[in-house]
């Protein structure tokens, strides 16, 4: 697989248009599930000849992937080289199968994610996120430091005593972290007098959670890291279906797209495509995808989408932060809020170490929100003080409710998730 850093628009159309046909020929020969849908629904393939005809196609969705899942599947099982599941943040997880070349896969595009985030062979990256529990993303970023030639540390997620003897003892460069969990990073060194600011950290490359505004500036939780620690953050986002990411460059104007792995759409309710700037729901085709390749596979994440050339250099398409997705949009009292936008007010108070956003229906249907806080907070001035902060930014006020930091903790890090769950829906 090339380098795509300096390709051309033109090469890179071309690139996937010959992708694209390979991928139909694929699936028509080897897909259980594509083989009945082009049965069903008349598809000539071989009138699908570019990019701009993917039109013609319908889309895939989450639903269908749960319903039929082992049809998706393109080899035998036999040929299976990695056994990975989603996360199953608003559903049951879906097996996703990977071969020996999907796991090369995996690698060139953290690789290249990595050196858009200005990575070479000489850093050392420290990954604080779990390698196991059938987790694609972890796998990823080993294989990536692998094949670019850098050094990589496997703490894991969590224990700030093992990720701050594990950066003092091997001066990692990089830190690969949920960026939520960098505060409590800092929190701990300033009460064990590390000195993080000489460690040697020069960069975060921020999983799972975004770190910026629409507008690209940095959102409450990137303020709280750097106002304290002079390190530079990259935004990436990423899911298991399409095993690949999209990676801020130094600019940080959005998450470039690998386009010899993925192709793009960005749509609208009606499933047209939305226009330079504006917000729609991604949509991806994954190329080169043994195992199980998906086509027009709409991933119910909102991004703003960006087609002009980024002043790195690179014309690859590129999307903003996430944000919200399609089955989190909240109404609450009149207003449509994404969880996102209550992440970003917690975020701003500096007393709040944990929290988690409750979701629920009242006895009328509607939904009903409750921040779950430490009681140590509950004081009658904080209360005034976080309802005020809602209000002004906004305009409704959630339910507060206290509870020990214990039972707080026990239900954001529950044992059997790879995420800490800040959002939950009952």
């Amino acid at each position: 697989m090339q380098s795509l850093t300096r390709m051309t628009s033109a090469e890179i159309t071309a690139l996937q248009n010959r992708k694209l046909q390979e991928l139909l020929q694929y699936l028509s020969a080897r897909s259980p599930y594509y083989q009945e849908l082009f049965r069903e629904r008349d598809i000539d393939i071989s009138t699908i000849r570019t990019t701009a005809d993917l039109s013609r196609l319908p889309f895939t969705t989450k639903d269908d992937l749960a319903r039929n899942n082992d049809a998706f599947l393109c080899v035998a099982k036999s040929d299976i080289t990695d056994f990975v599941t989603t996360s199953g943040t608003l559903s049951d997880p879906v097996a996703f199968y990977l071969t020996d070349a999907d796991v090369d896969r995996l690698a060139h595009n953290e690789a290249e994610s990595f050196r858009c985030a200005g990575g070479t062979a000489g850093d050392i990256y420290q990954l604080m996120t779990t390698i196991d529990k059938r987790f694609m993303a972890g796998l990823a970023y080993w294989m990536g430091a692998r094949k670019m030639g850098a050094g990589i540390i496997r703490v894991g997620p969590g224990a700030p005593f093992l990720q701050w003897e594990s950066i003092l003892r091997f001066s990692p460069t990089v830190l690969i972290a949920i960026p939520s969990f960098i505060p409590k990073l800092i929190d701990y060194a300033e009460a064990n007098d590390i000195d993080f600011r000489s460690s040697g950290v020069k960069s975060v490359i921020c999983i799972g959670e975004p770190i910026r505004n629409p507008d690209f500036s940095l959102n409450e939780l990137g303020k709280r890291i750097t106002s304290k620690w002079d390190i530079r953050l990259y935004s990436t986002y990423a899911s298991t279906e399409m095993g690949a990411a999209f990676t801020e460059c130094e600019q940080g104007r959005g998450g470039h797209l690998n386009p010899d792995l993925l192709i793009l759409e960005v749509v609208d309710e009606n499933g047209n495509e939305v226009n330079e700037g504006e917000l729609g729901e991604v949509v991806v085709t994954t190329l080169g995808v043994e195992g199980m390749p998906l086509i027009r596979y709409k991933t119910g994440d909102l991004c703003h989408v960006y087609h002009a050339p980024c002043a790195c250099g690179r014309v690859s398409t590129r999307l903003g932060p996430v944000v919200g997705r399609k089955q989190q949009m909240i109404k609450f009292k009149g207003t449509t809020i994404f969880p996102p936008a209550l992440f970003d007010v917690l975020d701003m108070v500096r007393e709040i170490d944990l929290y988690q956003v409750v979701i629920s229906k009242n006895e009328y249907g509607n939904d009903d929100i409750t921040i779950l806080l430490s009681m140590q907070l509950q004081s009658v001035s904080f209360r005034e003080k976080l309802h005020s902060l809602f209000k002004s930014r906004l305009r409704v006020t959630p339910a507060l409710q206290f509870i020990t930091a214990e039972e707080l903790s026990f239900r954001i890090y529950k044992q059997e998730k790879r995420k800490p769950e800040k959002l939950v829906y009952i």
